[in-house]
């Protein structure tokens, strides 16, 4: 079952990596559902399985999208 994935750009990394992370997301049949401009990331959904692809990247930060709440 694919899960939500926050990928960002680690701050010493040149931009390209972005897009490297972006087409290994959907060439291992991710889908990109959001993109963001100030952070330099997106969101992607991807199974739990198939996320360590992702992960093994020097130039990228992946975490698990959760809900933030304030109380």
């Amino acid at each position: 079952m694919p899960h939500q994935y926050m990928v960002s750009l680690k701050k010493e990394s040149p931009p390209e990596e972005l897009e490297k992370a972006k087409k290994t997301a959907t060439d291992n049949g991710g889908k990109i559902v959001k993109e963001f401009a100030l952070v330099k990331g997106f969101v992607v959904q991807y199974d739990d399985e198939q996320v360590s692809t992702l992960q093994s990247s020097d130039h990228i930060h992946v975490e698990k999208d959760s809900e933030v709440s304030i109380q």
